[in-house]
């Protein structure tokens, strides 16, 4: 009788409803894939990874080349003075002028003025000459207060005829007694050339540009028909400049 009442408890504990096992997990809804972001998301990395690969590649394919530090106007050439060294990426496409070709170089003319802060390319220089038609250079020996101060190429100045002093020989502009080393002379005091770009002054670093102990030889184009005439008063060391406005044609 008492396993009979046994079976039956146990048989209706085990009607009831069934419970889920301690590892079993509550059901969850599907993530949706989207595969169109994780391509983009690939893509983005991959053109990420080639961005940096070609500027890493970039910089370490750099060349030295020469840069333009003091404005050269057309005709002139470089020298130590007016150049510098920079560094840059190498390119085909532009024809850079290697610092290693720095003393070719100086033996060409610019063939236009070329502005400071440039970068020297082939392009800008030549052998041959770059004087335009109806213009001549003249050269000056000057001594100290025939020119102004600061003088440098490209500039525009006026050139006047002075009386030399001390001439001790026959001919001289100042015959009829000399005053001053730098008295003007003539009617009115008009110019000898009224505008001239100066094409060349001396640095100061080069002994090439000092003629005899004191005097600097300064370089100026002018128009041909008043290259006579400038020539002529150099000659004798009776020429002062003065600098004026002016772009010097």
């Amino acid at each position: 009788m008492k396993i009979q009442e046994r079976t039956g408890a146990g048989a209706g504990r085990s009607a009831g409803p069934a419970q889920p096992s301690v590892g079993d997990r509550l059901p969850t809804a599907p993530r949706e894939r989207k595969p169109a972001l994780a391509a983009l998301a690939v893509l983005l990395i991959l053109l990420g990874a080639l961005g940096a690969t070609t500027l890493v590649l970039q910089a370490g394919n750099r060349i030295e080349v020469v840069k333009i530090t003091a404005d050269i106007p057309a005709g002139s050439s470089v020298n130590s003075s007016n150049v510098t060294s920079v560094m840059v990426a190498d390119d085909d496409s532009i024809h850079y002028v290697r610092w290693s070709q720095l003393a070719s170089l100086e033996k060409l003319k610019a063939r236009n003025t070329i502005p400071a802060g440039a970068v020297a390319v082939g392009e800008m220089f030549g052998s041959g000459s770059t004087l335009a038609a109806g213009k001549a250079v003249v050269g000056l020996s000057l001594k100290e207060g025939q020119y102004p101060a600061g003088l440098k190429m490209g500039d525009v100045v006026a050139a006047y005829r002075v009386s030399s002093n001390g001439s001790s020989t026959g001919g001289s502009s100042g015959s009829s007694g000399s005053s001053g080393s730098s008295s003007s002379s003539g009617s009115g005091g008009s110019p000898i050339v009224g505008q001239a770009k100066v094409s060349y002054v001396p640095d100061g670093k080069n002994s090439g540009d000092l003629v005899g102990s004191t005097n600097f030889a300064v370089t100026l184009t002018v128009n041909s028909g008043e290259a006579a005439a400038l020539a002529e008063a150099a000659a004798t060391g009776s020429v002062a400049l003065v600098r004026v406005p002016g772009n010097g044609n």
